[in-house]
């Protein structure tokens, strides 16, 4: 009779808890589903059309694994990996490069890939204490996989932002079971977006930051190439979208403090609020299916920064901003054990137009990462989704037509 009461009693709580993990899931459901992507609200950067998804799985064969970690009331992070192809990577290498806007963070493994100019791993975003721990996970899933037994070096390529200010960050939540099934649940198709993955504790302009892509596809008569980014966005600076400043109608922007405390008394003054200085990362993984080598793959990351600034970011001192972009082309890949390697890639006068189709995914990647967010608490903190309603408004007003 006793163990009937016990079993009685352990059944409500687990009834309990189920019914508030149910209530917290169906909460951020319904939050996702208020959520739009930029072009819903007529937001669409650049003069090239987007992929048939609109994000860096419209290059053929790149693939996303994302894991999101909620534990209790402080962990808030988690893992997002992009493979270039599903082979080996390690025995077929991929053409790459990073372009370090401001280098205010922890890249693993960023020397050898600049120095070789090819991955030969998959690319995972994580939270700032989490990078080592992510890179062993992923050297050791690396080193298990067929025609592997000889190998004794990898280099695991690994970024990061700090999402310490809603993730407890110090306990260092991320596990080798999280980058393995980010790692193996990694496929084609859509990709979600917002407060997911390595997104999930991020901030960006003051409000919740996250996941972002976007892609686009040039004309037949410029190669037809398709251009794919995803973004983990952690930074700061004045909101623009499209041209309009969304930062400063909606009062929260960096240095707002300081600007609003020389102007006329009857001006608002957020005072109170710290002084944001647009600290923070961001992460830019730029793919494509255009034969481009190492080089001039230097070259697309680079333009990263400017689809960044047009969203409003300075790349402030605190911040780490990093764009890496790879070629899925087969002529450009590399075989581990060649000889030598011969490769059909583009000429400097063809990289124009992957140059303006990077900026603009990149600009729009960021837009999405913003407006798919969504509100989250953790470690005592809460960080609020950009309100599209007023963006809405804000469009509206400077000339952007919402639908």
């Amino acid at each position: 009779m006793r163990m009937k009461r016990m079993d009685t009693f352990a059944f409500g709580r687990f009834a309990a808890f189920a019914a508030l993990a149910f209530l917290s899931t169906a909460s951020t459901f319904a939050q996702a589903q208020q959520r739009a992507r930029a072009r819903e609200l007529g937001v669409a950067p650049g003069i090239f059309a987007p992929g048939k998804l609109n994000a860096i799985t419209d290059v053929a064969d790149v693939r996303v694994g994302q894991v999101t970690l909620q534990e209790g009331d402080k962990v808030r992070t988690g893992v997002t990996a992009v493979l270039p192809h599903g082979g080996n990577l390690y025995r077929s290498r991929v053409p790459a490069a990073l372009h370090v806007g401001n280098g205010f963070g922890k890249f693993a493994g960023s020397t050898q890939l600049n120095e070789l100019g090819e991955l030969e791993t998959p690319v995972l975003l994580t939270c700032t204490l989490c990078v080592w721990k992510a890179a062993d996970a992923m050297a050791a899933w690396m080193l298990e996989q067929p025609d592997m037994q000889q190998v004794r070096s990898i280099n695991p390529v690994v970024g990061e932002t700090n999402d310490g200010g809603l993730n407890d960050i110090r306990s260092r939540p991320v596990t080798a079971k999280a980058v393995r099934d980010a790692l193996e649940g990694a496929r084609g198709g859509p990709v979600e977006e917002g407060s997911v993955g390595a997104g999930t504790g991020t901030v960006a302009f003051g409000w919740k930051g996250g996941i972002g892509t976007s892609s686009r596809v040039l004309p037949a008569s410029l190669g037809g190439w398709t251009v794919g980014v995803l973004v983990q966005t952690n930074f700061g600076g004045v909101l623009q979208v499209a041209g309009a400043p969304v930062g400063r109608e909606l009062g929260r922007y960096s240095f707002q403090n300081a600007v609003a405390s020389e102007l006329p008394s009857s001006a608002p003054f957020a005072s109170g609020l710290a002084d944001d200085r647009g600290d923070g990362s961001v992460i830019v993984v730029i793919a494509t299916d255009a034969p481009i080598g190492d080089r001039n793959l230097a070259r697309v990351a680079s333009r990263a920064m400017m689809g960044l600034g047009r969203t409003g970011s300075s790349a402030s001192n605190g911040s780490g901003d990093y764009a890496l972009a790879f070629s899925t082309a087969a002529s450009v890949r590399r075989a581990f054990d060649a000889p030598r390697h011969t490769t059909t890639e583009l000429a400097n006068e063809e990289m124009s137009a992957v140059f303006q189709a990077s900026v603009d995914a990149v600009e729009e990647a960021v837009y999405n990462s913003l407006f798919m967010a969504t509100t989250v608490s953790g470690n005592g903190q809460t960080v609020e989704a950009i309100p599209l309603d007023r963006v809405r408004e804000i469009l509206e007003k400077y000339g952007i037509r919402a639908p």
